[in-house]
């Protein structure tokens, strides 16, 4: 539990997000919600171990730096999180019982167990809505400007769910609105032979996800959330590669998109 009136974060700490070339010139805004497996040094790790918080249930890895190529091919404001999924979960409505995760892929997080509900209001205003506050503020930026606007949510995805071993090297996922997906999958077959998921390995749902119901079908944008499989981001050229093919899909599908 937290101190009465103590802040969540320290003086020294990093911000609760961060916008790299917040003014790019090209039509995408690129967000990640999962980017970091930082724990405020207040939470003593949320009582998990290192290692335990350098795997999927902290974060998802491998995302931060596709997103961070991927904007910079698409010359793009990116957004991203600065503290982990544990804390709280930036892609989660806060009255979903996956805000605050108690366990993650079967195991405990101690830190969550007993948090009260001024606990959990406290990690909200925090982090939660100074990063939503900001995916805003880029995004009325650029409406007041006039300029179109695609919003690009970068995740990954385990290679293996309980068991079950999940095929698609990428997946593009969405709920309401599915013209940038249909779009993504059919660009990305032109390049090669590619497993591409359609709503895999989770579609996008009001009940489950917050970025895209709120900042793209909320506003009506073209918008889309991408995921790609863990082990092939496993080194930065990995990343680098999966960028570059995002990118082109993009390229190809924009004319289709904004037409």
């Amino acid at each position: 539990m937290i101190p009465e009136h103590a802040p969540l974060l320290a003086p020294f700490e990093p911000p609760p997000f961060e916008i790299i070339n917040a003014r790019g010139a090209g039509r995408t805004v690129v967000v990640c919600d999962h980017a970091s497996n930082r724990v405020p040094r207040r939470l003593a790790g949320l009582g998990l171990s290192p290692a335990q918080l350098a795997t999927h249930i902290a974060w998802d890895p491998g995302a931060r730096e596709v997103a961070q190529r991927l904007a910079q091919q698409l010359d793009a404001p990116l957004v991203t999180s600065g503290y982990s999924r544990l804390v709280i979960d930036c892609n989660r409505p806060l009255s979903s019982d996956e805000s605050v995760a108690f366990t993650s892929a079967n195991i405990v997080v101690p830190g969550n167990r007993a948090i009260t509900a001024a606990d959990r209001a406290l990690r909200a205003e925090a982090l939660f809505r100074p990063y939503h506050r900001a995916i805003t503020e880029v995004l009325d930026q650029r409406c007041a400007a006039g300029r179109p606007i695609v919003l690009l949510s970068v995740h990954s995805f385990t290679p293996d769910l309980n068991g079950s071993h999940r095929p698609w090297q990428v997946s593009f996922s969405y709920g309401r609105d599915s013209r940038l997906a249909l779009l993504l999958i059919d660009a990305l077959a032109a390049q090669g032979e590619f497993v591409v998921g359609h709503n895999e390995p989770y579609d996008v749902d009001d009940t489950t996800d917050y970025t895209i119901p709120v900042h793209g079908e909320q506003r009506g944008l073209p918008h889309v959330l991408i995921e790609v499989r863990q082990d092939e981001l496993a080194t930065t050229e990995d990343c680098a590669g999966w960028a570059v093919r995002l990118a082109a899909a993009y390229w190809r599908s924009e004319p289709s998109l904004l037409s």
